[in-house]
């Protein structure tokens, strides 16, 4: 039964091998070879890092899957609910299926650093670290699973949906600013109780392994093996709950929030959105990673007594916010149909998410934002706050329906989700990328009311919001007006999927169309620009201007004073070559012959 499940898993993955799926795929790998020969690199040159090193691996499968979607759902477990199969055999075949991809290759290549770290113990050490690289690598891809099914088992109302985005958001924040409490907490005293942790973890078990001598070594193998059967046998428990519930459906709860108060065809879709934002326990989830990460990523400083990021709380959730409900047309669904046959109904429904977006984000946007610069007591940043927020505001309620109109990524319909209620269904790297590009383009939407404060500072609260109102007319028509000359299209993509892309010369070239080296470079190009562009450009160079010295990450700020301005330089040009290489490397190619 295995080795049907690892043939099913391979075609699978084989078929879906074209256009920007494999352009994703390609560079993910070679993302996780650098990050692997990394991680060997720091078993041979930096040893005391080797465990921090693994728990990385470890954090990525923990929440990897889950942010994306509810992990790889190619293999669902509702398919084989008929074979006749303990669900323990069951269990052991569906995960020998999780193997059959490039990620536990990928990350096998990454625990080889073991064996290499136990050649400084000699042979007995090299055998002790092959065995728990595979040991390792099982037990990382078990306890993936087991989290993945716990929250598809019990992500079955708006609270814990809440409650799994807020341990997603505070998890990411933690894998940002995660170094600001273990640095503040072990300043002045020694870090052994850090490097103990580390141990703990299921990661670190083969670290422990090698280091141990050679009975010590057999027992926590032993161990660790025990702990693989235990967690599969709990994985083959939870998937057959998870049948059982996925056949008797989810209950509906049927709570009723009151839309803003407006006349016109408007007042439906807002009623609608709403109790899409209050009941879709998607929606709830994205919004409280959103939200949570918000509040987190800040207050990690605070522990440094840095409180610069604190006023910033509210811009930060609205950035996140836009950045998950960028597929709004796609979660829906084929529910589009009912507004295309409504005639005129485009432009009111643009205009109802734009309103309900802002309903549901923006006060507590508002509140986080003005409760954090009065509790930081930086004076110097309400001009900031109260000038980007409403620009922020409206640049992400104007670029969400844009976004989704003209980047939709297809999923299945919200009744058709199967057993995991948090998978849409989607292409999770098509979605990711819609995050990536969400991020990037609604701070850049405030970059005018940015240029106003540093001319004058309050100058800036009346051109953000004349920015943000300008934001929400401007690109919410251009959305509209988009669904109504290409609905019917957008209709067909969501019920049928991508159609084949035209040959080359005969249409206009789009990144799937590309030769394969140029598909690879564009795709690392938006995936990294960001980096030098924001974190190591224009965040240092506001530092520079507002006299702040704290230099924190950002690496001109740790240079000499004559270097910094030109390193400042230097990574917003790199920044902006990477995206304008990005952008018109499809350009150029599609207009040769």
């Amino acid at each position: 039964m295995a080795h049907v499940m690892i043939r099913m898993r391979l075609a699978v993955l084989r078929h879906s091998m074209r256009g920007d799926r494999a352009t994703t795929l390609v560079s993910g790998v070679l993302a996780g070879l650098l990050l692997a020969v990394g991680t060997i690199v720091v078993a041979v040159l930096w040893p005391a890092l080797l465990p921090p090193a693994l728990a990385g691996w470890l954090i990525g499968w923990l929440f990897g899957p889950v942010l994306i979607g509810g992990g790889d759902e190619s293999l669902r477990p509702e398919y084989f609910a008929m074979i006749p199969a303990t669900p323990r055999r069951r269990a052991a075949a569906l995960l020998a299926g999780a193997f059959a991809g490039p990620a536990p290759a990928v990350t096998f290549v990454a625990l080889l650093s073991l064996p290499v770290y136990g050649w400084r113990f000699g042979p007995l050490g090299v055998l002790a670290g092959l065995t728990a690289a595979v040991i390792t690598l099982v037990t990382l891809v078990v306890v993936s699973r087991v989290v993945v099914a716990l929250l598809a088992l019990f992500v079955r109302s708006r609270a814990t949906a809440a409650a799994a985005g807020l341990a997603m958001g505070s998890a990411l924040a933690l894998c940002g600013n995660g170094w600001a409490p273990v640095v503040a907490f072990g300043a002045g005293d020694n870090l052994s109780w850090a490097d103990g942790l580390l141990r703990v973890l299921p990661s670190g078990w083969g670290v422990a392994a090698v280091e141990s001598s050679w009975p010590v070594a057999l027992g926590i193998l032993a161990a660790n093996g025990a702990v693989v059967v235990l967690l599969l046998s709990v994985w083959a428990a939870l998937l057959s709950r998870r049948v059982v519930s996925a056949a008797r459906g989810v209950p509906v709860r049927r709570g009723l929030p009151r839309p803003f108060p407006m006349v016109g065809g408007a007042r439906a879709v807002v009623a609608k959105e709403l109790r899409a934002w209050w009941r879709d326990l998607v929606r709830i989830q994205l919004l409280s990673i959103a939200f949570s990460y918000a509040l987190v990523f800040p207050l990690l400083l605070v522990t440094l007594d840095s409180w610069i990021m604190v006023p910033f709380t509210g811009l930060i959730a609205a950035v996140m916010a836009a950045g998950t409900s960028a597929n709004m047309y796609g979660t829906d669904g084929t529910a589009l149909w009912l507004t295309l046959m409504t005639p005129g109904a485009e432009r009111t429904d643009v205009r109802g998410r734009q309103l309900a977006w802002l309903l549901a984000v923006g006060p507590p946007a508002v509140l986080l934002s003005l409760a954090g610069t009065a509790v930081s007591g930086e004076s110097w940043a309400w001009p900031w706050v109260l000038g980007l927020l409403p620009a922020v505001l409206g640049g992400a309620a104007g670029l969400i329906v844009l976004v989704a109109v003209t980047s939709l990524v297809p999923g299945t319909d919200p009744h058709k989700r199967g057993g995991n209620p948090l998978s849409t269904g989607a292409d999770e790297g098509a979605e990711t990328g819609l995050v990536w590009l969400m991020l990037v383009a609604v701070p850049a939407t405030a970059l005018p009311a940015a240029a106003a404060i540093l001319l004058e500072p309050w100058a800036g609260v009346p051109v953000g919001l004349a920015s943000g109102a300008l934001s929400v007319w401007g690109l919410g028509k251009l959305a509209h007006r988009k669904l109504e000359s290409a609905g019917p299209e957008l209709l067909n993509l969501m019920k049928h999927g991508p159609a084949p892309t035209p040959a080359r010369g005969q249409g206009k070239m789009v990144t799937s169309d590309l030769p394969l080296k140029h598909r690879i470079a564009v795709t690392c190009c938006y995936c990294v620009a960001w980096l030098p562009l924001f974190p190591q450009g224009l965040a240092p160079m506001v530092f520079k201007i507002l006299g702040v010295r704290d230099p924190v990450w950002f690496l001109a700020l740790h240079l000499p004073e004559a270097w910094q301005w030109p390193t400042i330089a230097f990574m917003i040009a790199l920044g902006l070559l990477m995206y304008g290489y990005a952008i018109m490397m499809p350009l150029r190619l599609s207009s040769q012959p």
